[in-house]
């Protein structure tokens, strides 16, 4: 079995991925904060819109980690943690920074995860639009 090399998201992907999600914000006039982690899961980027709610800060961190740590989109997430889904212990039993929330995506290259994004301070939606915008557009 042969193994092929990923390139990890680097803090240019990162800075890129910002940008997008940021585009997509300003041309919906959301003011909004997003979160790029790496693959195991340490920050490679943030930025907060000036006008963004404080609370954002945190909510598109813990979007980003869930997705990473889940390889799913947070949006995906939403049934399974409600009270009769399969995970509804989940986000109390590890202790972890989790939120079932949408706006959070996993990135991938290759096939390979290689980090997440999250984007807080709109609705859900806006937020899951936002990162997907951030996703697709990197190359």
């Amino acid at each position: 079995m042969s193994t092929t090399a990923v390139t990890p998201l680097t803090t240019q992907d990162a800075e890129a991925l910002i940008a997008a999600a940021r585009s997509a914000a300003e041309a919906a006039g959301v003011t909004v904060s997003i979160t790029v982690l790496d693959a195991g899961g340490h920050l490679l980027a943030f930025r907060r819109d000036d006008q963004a709610v404080l609370i954002s800060g945190e909510t598109s961190t813990r979007k980003a980690y869930t997705a990473l740590q889940l390889n799913a989109p947070t949006a995906d997430l939403v049934d399974a943690v409600k009270p009769d889904g399969p995970f509804h212990t989940l986000p109390t039993a590890l202790g972890q920074p989790l939120l079932f929330i949408a706006g959070g995506l996993p990135v991938h290259r290759d096939g390979r995860l290689v980090g997440a994004i999250g984007v807080g301070g709109g609705a859900p939606e806006q937020d899951h639009s936002f990162a997907m915008s951030a996703v697709e557009s990197l190359v």
